[in-house]
């Protein structure tokens, strides 16, 4: 059972139902954790609607393929039932069956550094880190790398919170 109830959108004040009216208009689907995070709409919009324009930058990067197994790597890394959740979900929808999968070099790499991240982020081993910086510019690092506590603080959010995972 989750700590605290998600907000009913149909009695939100304003200011939610225009930050859900807003998420919606997007493409989004309006989760249990945005319910949640709707408590507070500053908040929603630095954990969420900043979530969704750094994954748009990495996309742009990485390719939304990679982005998303990498985003999926941290989340179970993490063991973080609710974002494993849902991106196993989104990979399987994609037609990509992460136990069953062959990873791109690239991926592979991501993906490795997606489970440093999760499991120690103070500690991601030099050698580690090298090997990114030999494949992505300064920019494009900073854009993995703060997709990756993006990815962090909606884990830790919803294991704090207790929010109950999506169905399947």
């Amino acid at each position: 059972m989750a700590r605290i109830h998600k907000i009913d959108p149909e009695t939100a004040p304003e200011e939610v139902k225009k930050a859900i009216e807003e998420h919606v208009a997007k493409g989004y689907r309006v989760t249990n954790e945005k319910l949640t995070l709707l408590h507070s709409v500053p908040c929603f919009q630095a954990i969420e609607v900043g979530s969704y324009a750094v994954d748009e930058e990495l996309a742009s990067i990485v390719g939304k393929r990679a982005a998303d197994i990498y985003e999926y790597a941290i989340s179970a890394a993490n063991d973080c039932i609710v974002c494993t959740t849902y991106f196993k979900k989104l990979l399987t929808s994609e037609g990509i069956d992460i136990n069953n999968f062959a990873f791109t070099k690239d991926e592979e790499l991501l993906v490795e550094f997606a489970r440093a991240l999760a499991n120690d982020p103070r500690h991601v081993p030099a050698e580690l880190k090298d090997r990114m910086q030999a494949r992505y510019s300064d920019r494009e690092f900073v854009v993995i790398t703060s997709m990756g506590i993006m990815m962090l603080a909606n884990n830790y959010f919803n294991d704090i919170m207790e929010v109950e995972p999506e169905k399947m």
